[in-house]
């Protein structure tokens, strides 16, 4: 296993969760993601999921973002 490499255990009764709208908070230590369901023909979203992360993981979150759209679109245009 390289150096960037690790074992994940997801748990099964981990379900998958689907969120098609985002909110972002930050303060100085921390940026907070909450994942929501936003309810179609209505103006509600109920809340998924929210994660909380340093500011050093959010700059790595961009870029992981940034490198996987960019690999999406060369192979899905």
């Amino acid at each position: 296993m390289s150096q960037h490499e690790i074992s994940v255990n997801i748990p099964q009764a981990l379900d998958p969760v689907y969120a098609n709208r985002i909110q972002v908070a930050y303060k100085e230590d921390e940026f907070t993601f909450m994942f929501l369901h936003e309810i179609p023909g209505t103006n509600q979203a109920r809340a998924k999921s929210i994660v909380s992360i340093t500011p050093k993981h959010a700059k790595n979150l961009l870029a992981i973002l940034a490198r996987s759209m960019r690999d999406y679109e060369e192979k899905y245009g």
